[in-house]
């Protein structure tokens, strides 16, 4: 695809982008591994404009990093599940202390603070359901700052196009 061919992204509140870091970041989005050479092919760019225009999306922000999603699975982490977190009013004055928190647990994926009648969304991955009863019963709802949780399993998921 080209910098003058449409994109999924091009529909995309403008935010400083031109059409060939669109194409840049749709190409990056569903390959982060591809090569220089492949992406500023398919930018229709030189490869050297390429290579700065990628460090200048990841100095700007935009592309914030590169990373290998690795199965939990393979970890022997064969339980994967949702976990809604509730907290007291009292201690929503410090939200952001409690979410380092929750990104220091081991089983945590993903940490989502969310707006709504819950306050956190965390995605965990552990052994099994000794190991999920244990950090549900034994370390979140013991905390003083949690109201309630309530806990979702996963039995699968998939990658949506941008998390690629």
């Amino acid at each position: 695809m080209t910098a003058s061919e449409s994109s999924p992204l091009s529909a995309a509140p403008s935010s400083g982008l031109d059409a060939t870091d669109l194409v840049l970041l749709d190409e990056l989005s569903r390959n982060g591994r591809i090569s220089n050479t492949d992406l500023a092919a398919r930018a229709g760019i030189a490869e050297s404009t390429c290579l700065k225009r990628v460090r200048a999306l990841q100095a700007r922000g935009v592309i914030v990093g590169f990373h290998a999603e690795i199965a939990a699975a393979a970890m022997g982490l064969h339980l994967e599940a949702l976990i809604s977190i509730r907290l007291h009013a009292h201690a929503r004055g410090d939200l952001r202390r409690f979410q380092v928190y929750l990104e220091s647990q081991p089983a945590t994926q993903r940490v989502y603070f969310l707006a709504g009648d819950r306050d956190f969304l965390l995605h965990v991955a552990v052994h099994d359901s000794a190991a999920l009863r244990e950090l549900v019963s034994d370390t979140l709802s013991l905390r003083p700052e949690v109201a309630s949780t309530s806990t979702s399993l996963i039995f699968e998921h998939a990658a949506g196009r941008r998390s690629r």
